[in-house]
């Protein structure tokens, strides 16, 4: 499962990548978790507030920290 966190490398993007990476591990999900910092690349998907986070392709959120429960709604 790809998935993709868009933002500068704010507070609240580097709390989501770690986030992903607890409910990732905790739920025994392998992912290919990567890092989107260029502005060009973040607005090519339609996000106008970080973090977003990307998966397969899809935004599947913008802006603020998402909760664990959503999260792990994601890695299912």
């Amino acid at each position: 499962m790809e998935v993709k966190v868009l933002g500068t490398g704010c507070a609240n993007c580097r709390a989501t990548i770690a986030l992903i990476e607890q409910v990732a591990r905790a739920k025994g999900v392998a992912i290919d978790l990567s890092k989107v910092e260029d502005i060009k690349d973040i607005m090519s998907y339609g996000v106008m507030s970080t973090p977003g986070v990307v998966i397969n392709g899809k935004v599947v959120h913008a802006g603020g920290i998402p909760s664990k429960d959503k999260v792990a709604g994601w890695l299912e």
